[in-house]
């Protein structure tokens, strides 16, 4: 049950957002410039990185909605979803996004946890300056998102398929976009 009284039937994100459309906006509109917008990591590599920082982060419905984007932009692949979850450096990514994981992590951990080693470690792997960059900020936005989500005490439902769905809907029209449609109002369980 949420802490507060959140817009009922919409879940997660779409429930804090709802409360307050005025944030909505500019944290749309980064999400937007940061996930689907111009950049040299492919829309696939940086839902990875927000789905394994989320999951780091313990957000269930970021790294469901999140992972379920990635999978939608790297051909339906679930499975590999699942890996970079689990164990990415086990998982069938290129090293570069190996090494950004690892800072990504390190800043789930705090900011001041990313280390020289570990840039330099993905400098070597090819990552550009603007690379190691967006890893940071997208990494940093969904620390806030997911402890937006989980500290309202949202409903997350358990639904593979809303995700499944939502993740196919944002990775097609983008997350503005997607955002005005309306979510499944559904009752919480």
């Amino acid at each position: 049950m949420p802490h507060i009284a959140l817009p009922e039937g919409l879940p997660g994100m779409a429930a804090c957002l709802a409360f307050r459309p005025e944030t909505a906006k500019p944290l749309g509109e980064l999400a937007q410039i940061l996930m689907q917008g111009p950049g040299t990591l492919a829309r696939g590599e940086r839902e990875l990185i927000a789905t394994y920082v989320s999951s780091q982060n313990d957000c269930y419905f970021c790294q469901s909605s999140h992972g379920a984007i990635a999978a939608a932009c790297l051909n339906d692949d679930e499975e590999l979803v699942r890996k970079v979850r689990q164990d990415f450096q086990h998982a069938d990514i290129s090293a570069k996004l190996k090494a950004l994981l690892v800072i990504a992590g390190q800043v789930q951990k705090g900011g001041k946890h990313v280390t020289a080693a570990a840039v330099e470690g993905a400098r070597r792997c090819g990552a550009t300056d603007l690379e190691i960059h967006d890893t940071v900020l997208i990494a940093a936005l969904f620390c806030l998102c997911n402890r937006y989500v989980d500290g309202l005490a949202t409903w997350q439902p358990r639904d593979d398929e809303m995700y499944r769905q939502r993740g196919k809907r944002v990775a097609r029209e983008g997350y503005i976009n997607a955002s005005r449609q309306s979510l499944p109002q559904q009752a919480p369980a």
